[in-house]
């Protein structure tokens, strides 16, 4: 899944970059709340973690801004702001979560997991698809009794695909939300990492569960 962080200081920021990318997420990055908006606006991510002292624009600013214009991206605030009023004020202004620094980066990335099943109506940490199983949590995935060694990257494709199981996917729309914005990725490249993710979770004697969809992308078989 593709996130956005809003950081102004740069040694959480990198940090930030460094825990979610090996968590598998595709990440970008913004230092300003100008950049910020400009890649909020112009990119659809699934999270956006925002600072609220920003240089440039304010990250209340931001939020309203990419309300007002309907972008229904998850927003995570993360702030030294810590008042009671200040988190009645950013929750409601359209944020979906408030995490106070200092914080633990392991709940931090417990809360992005809970907005990313939320927003594809997944509130159970794992996904059955026939006899395939993804552990959300854990980033384990199994196909029968026999646990499935992933890249980083091919999972993160499976889970995009089964966040959305049944329903055929442009390959713009995998681009768009398992690559960084600065990747020099492409559809082919999609197409690449598809073939990989087939050779492992495919099996000749099981039912296919990845099928490509003539003019419309790839599809991985709906939940039984």
């Amino acid at each position: 899944m593709r996130l956005l962080v809003i950081e102004d200081y740069r040694p959480l920021q990198q940090s930030l970059l460094k825990g979610l990318r090996e968590a598998g997420f595709a990440v970008d990055t913004a230092a300003d709340g100008q950049e910020g908006l400009w890649y909020a606006l112009n990119n659809d991510y699934d999270v956006i973690i925002l600072d609220l002292m920003l240089p440039g624009i304010d990250g209340l600013k931001i939020l309203k801004e990419l309300r007002s214009k309907g972008r229904q991206s998850h927003v995570l605030i993360l702030t030294a702001k810590d008042t009671l009023q200040d988190r009645i004020t950013g929750l409601d202004q359209g944020a979906d979560d408030y995490l106070i620094k200092p914080f633990e980066f392991k709940e931090l990335l417990a809360r992005v997991r809970a907005l990313l099943r939320r927003s594809y109506r997944q509130k159970n940490p794992q996904i059955k698809i026939k006899d395939l199983r993804i552990d959300l949590t854990t980033q384990k995935v199994w196909r029968g009794r026999n646990e499935v060694d992933l890249t980083p990257r091919e999972y993160a494709l499976l889970e995009y695909l089964a966040m959305r199981a049944g329903e055929p996917i442009s390959r713009t729309d995998i681009w768009e939300h398992v690559y960084e914005f600065k990747s020099a990725a492409s559809s082919n490249v999609v197409d690449v990492y598809i073939g990989y993710l087939r050779r492992k979770i495919e099996r000749p004697d099981k039912p296919l569960l990845i099928h490509t969809i003539r003019g419309r992308g790839y599809l991985l078989e709906g939940q039984p």
